[in-house]
């Protein structure tokens, strides 16, 4: 018989999604049932995940660390849960953890799977925690210096991110770059300069680009001073990439550099690992301005409703938080 059960989200075919009561076996003496506050939803890889648009060849590469079913589907799938330790040894208990779990109410892991939110990080900004670790190993990657001209084409999540963490490093000069005009107060609760793609400043040491779209990479290409680096951070599933490499990419001798976040930065493999990295992600986010990435809340119950709205939202959508009612 099971411990307990709990409604946790699945996919069951492309752009359809249900709750479904799943058992729960009793954990263990190493493990933690944890009761779920918040878990949250980005457009980038849980739109392709749930629109069916997960090439086969990255079916292993991306699967989630707690995902039940296969890709296309049905698939239960999420990386941004935030919740309470209800059961699990003394010094977890009743302690608020984040957990890279799909959107469920309740859910039993090993305990060291779990990490403790800083007493400064309210739980509702916590969902941006898998995000930032996406935007720490970019920065790592594209190895930003003092005073670099600095260029991040596309302005969702990790985009800003991206932005705010490189605005940081002394002297320099930041310009966040989107196609929607709305993104601009974003950018200034970030703290960074913002433009439209005609609009974007020329000639910058550094261009990171994280829009997901093909036009972007062009431009990307367009912003970038002689001998610049260009880091790819977008993830375009099936979607084919033509790109214009007759103009300036080889006249300015320009890099074209891949991050991902399944990998550590190269230069960082030696003294840093997943836990390691994520616990900074957690500690960054006491830095009240990163709530502009909250686009909205809605009830777990409705989730069902609103995932198709979700990634169909364009420029309207960012980081959207899940609620989970309290049992």
């Amino acid at each position: 018989m099971p411990y307990t059960t709990s409604m946790a989200f699945w996919t069951l075919a492309p752009g359809h999604g249900v709750l479904r009561s799943q058992p729960l076996e009793a954990p263990g003496p190493q493990d933690v049932l944890v009761e779920a506050l918040y878990s949250g939803v980005s457009r980038g890889t849980e739109a392709l995940v749930f629109t069916g648009r997960v090439p086969p060849s990255e079916y292993q590469r991306m699967r989630a660390p707690f995902q039940e079913g296969d890709f296309p589907g049905p698939l239960k799938y999420g990386y941004a849960s935030v919740g309470r330790v209800v059961e699990g040894p003394e010094e977890l208990r009743e302690r608020r953890v984040f957990c890279l779990y799909p959107h469920q109410q309740r859910y039993v892991v090993p305990a060291s799977a779990v990490h403790l939110l800083p007493d400064d990080v309210p739980a509702e900004r916590a969902v941006l925690a898998a995000n930032l670790e996406t935007a720490i190993n970019g920065v790592w990657d594209a190895a930003p210096g003092l005073g670099d001209r600095i260029c991040v084409i596309g302005a969702g999540v990790v985009g800003a991110l991206v932005a705010w963490l490189c605005d940081g490093i002394p002297g320099t000069q930041v310009c966040l770059v989107d196609i929607e005009p709305g993104r601009a107060s974003l950018a200034q609760s970030l703290g960074v300069n913002f433009a439209l793609p005609e609009e974007a400043p020329l000639d910058n040491d550094l261009v990171i680009h994280v829009s997901g779209h093909p036009a972007g990479l062009e431009t990307a290409l367009r912003v970038a001073a002689r001998e610049a680096t260009l880091v790819e951070m977008s993830w375009y599933g099936e979607q084919p990439v033509a790109l214009s490499l007759g103009g300036a990419f080889h006249s300015q001798r320009l890099t074209l550099r891949s991050s991902q976040v399944g990998g550590i930065a190269p230069q960082r493999q030696p003294r840093w690992d997943f836990r390691r990295r994520l616990e900074l992600a957690l500690r960054l986010l006491a830095e009240p301005r990163l709530d502009a990435l909250i686009s909205g809340e809605t009830p777990f119950a409705s989730l069902p409703d609103e995932m198709p709205r979700l990634v169909q939202g364009g420029g309207r959508v960012l980081c959207h938080r899940i609620r989970y009612a309290p049992t």
